[in-house]
């Protein structure tokens, strides 16, 4: 997976198409999304007990990660992600379009 937990996305599909959001979590075996502000659903819940309210819960649901492209924080486009190493041996994570090193 080339995203992660705090990056910033754009969703390309579905619809939330063109909303922007930062990634809460990622399910890398699933290769989905938990993306803040994106894919709402609505979740009929019972009560049990205190713990509990009851009744219609909105909350987000997972994404698919072909359904978002990574913001580049320099060029502020969304951008495909590439992988390299430096001269230092170190594997970092790069902007496909303006070649700058995300990470």
């Amino acid at each position: 997976m080339k995203i992660k937990k705090n990056d910033t996305v754009l969703v390309i599909a579905g619809k939330d198409r063109g909303k922007k959001g930062k990634i809460r979590f990622a399910y890398p075996k699933k290769g989905r999304l938990l993306v803040e502000g994106v894919n709402f659903i609505k979740k009929h819940a019972r009560a049990t007990g205190q713990a509990r309210q009851a009744g219609i819960i909105e909350r987000e649901a997972p994404i698919h990660i072909s359904n978002v492209m990574l913001l580049c924080d320099k060029c502020h486009k969304p951008a495909r992600v590439g992988s390299k190493a430096l001269e230092s041996g170190e594997n970092v994570r790069y902007c496909k379009s303006c070649q700058e090193v995300i990470d």
